[in-house]
């Protein structure tokens, strides 16, 4: 029987973990960040004062059908305009979203819809009800000496220096009910790989969901990054483990998945403070690449989840 699979994230590394879990799964969700506020999705929010559609169109296309049809659905939906007009830089899946969620006046609903077109197998749901923002402390190359805030998602993932702590505005969002009830019932939930600030983090932030990760009876799968990139240049993994604990102390984990070209002497030791046993595997496209690849984080996860 197929394991109920909540994967929580944003982006690119939400999208991968999803492109391998469909693999493994028939029941699986994935809850997406909506903090973005840059490009497409940070124009239409500020024009339509809605949900930010760019990671949630990502985890769509992750999730679609793997036949012709489905192929064709998401290339409509990555689809990006260029030109200077005033469509340039927009993915058509954005307005897609956003036109649906205007027609329907319901996130859940017009994801929902989105999902049927794509023939999707599984569903897409937002992280919170409303868009966030996100506010870091940094310790700026150019001011090492002291914490700067440094506010939006797009901002703090090309910021030059440390980022050490990332909180979201508003600080007590209403959670996404649907997603909630999606980590509550789940068998396993899947957090990371991502932007560890501005992705994954965020996740860890939205009180009623972050209280639904602690209780949930689902075990906790933790997936490393294979590479750092702008917001955690200089981080190792364990600081990555760290940064977690810090910013959600009551979270337990069962299991830390790490590429092995990630792994030191002691990144075993920080999952052990979190609960969690440190499973090793091949799980980048090729050593030295920063992409997961799909049929072997799928082994990975079949094998963690009981379905090899």
């Amino acid at each position: 029987m197929s394991p109920r699979v909540v994967a929580l994230g944003g982006g690119h590394g939400l999208a991968a973990s999803l492109t391998a879990l469909r693999r493994v799964t028939t029941k699986l969700t994935g809850v997406v960040t909506v903090a973005d506020n840059g490009g497409s999705s940070g124009r239409l929010r500020r024009e339509l004062d809605i949900l930010p559609p760019g990671d949630l169109r990502m985890a769509l296309a992750a999730l679609s059908g793997d036949d012709e049809r489905g192929e064709r659905w998401v290339g409509v939906l990555q689809h990006r305009f260029g030109g200077d007009g005033p469509l340039a830089g927009h993915a058509l899946g954005n307005l897609l979203i956003a036109a649906i969620w205007d027609i329907l006046g319901e996130h859940v609903a017009g994801l929902d819809l989105v999902g049927e077109l794509l023939g999707s197998q599984g569903r897409v749901l937002p992280m919170a009800a409303v868009p966030l923002d996100i506010e870091a402390d940094v310790h700026l190359d150019a001011a090492p000496d002291r914490l700067t805030v440094v506010r939006g998602q797009a901002e703090v993932a090309t910021v030059a220096g440390q980022v050490v702590a990332v909180r979201l505005d508003p600080a007590d969002p209403p959670a996404c009910p649907e997603a909630v009830q999606a980590v509550t019932a789940a068998d396993w939930v899947v957090v990371g790989p991502g932007s560890w600030f501005t992705s994954v983090m965020p996740t860890l932030l939205v009180p009623a969901l972050r209280d639904a990760l602690v209780s949930t009876s689902a075990r906790r799968l933790l997936v490393l990054n294979l590479a750092g990139d702008a917001e955690t240049a200089g981080m190792r993994p364990t600081d990555h483990l760290e940064v977690l604990a810090a910013h959600a102390p009551d979270l337990r984990l069962d299991a830390v998945l790490a590429d092995s070209s990630m792994v030191d002497d002691h990144l075993g030791r920080a999952a052990g403070e979190l609960g969690a046993e440190l499973v090793v595997a091949d799980v980048a496209r090729a050593r030295g690449v920063d992409q997961h690849d799909p049929g072997r984080l799928a082994g990975a996860f079949s094998r963690l989840l009981g379905q090899a």
